[in-house]
């Protein structure tokens, strides 16, 4: 996944929007109003934030401690970051980013 196909994902989610809030380095996808996703522009390899249920995100992090680490500039508790170097397949990374699209678009 590189980060066009990332933002064509994003932007696939209903009700998806695309915002540039903390500057032109970082750019984010919230629905209602929520963030669901953030990366950063230049960042090699790509690496995004997503939100996360607590007790699956450590899971995560431990199953995959080279790819998945603690949300970087977020709460760790409900964040992690996604280190895009292959390990983890184009359908895992999109089920992450589903799980952080649903946990937020629930939320109003």
């Amino acid at each position: 996944m590189d980060i066009e196909q990332l933002r064509d994902y994003c932007l696939s989610k209903p009700g998806a929007e695309e915002a540039l809030p903390f500057g032109p380095d970082t750019l984010v996808y919230k629905v209602n109003g929520k963030l669901f996703l953030l990366t950063g522009f230049d960042v090699h390899p790509l690496q995004f934030n997503i939100k996360c249920d607590p007790d699956k995100a450590i899971e995560l992090r431990e199953e995959y401690p080279d790819t998945i680490l603690p949300g970087y500039h977020m709460n760790k508790k409900h964040w992690n970051t996604i280190i895009v170097d292959g390990t983890l397949s184009n359908k895992q990374l999109q089920g992450f980013i589903d799980d952080s699209y649903n946990l937020v678009k629930g939320k109003k």
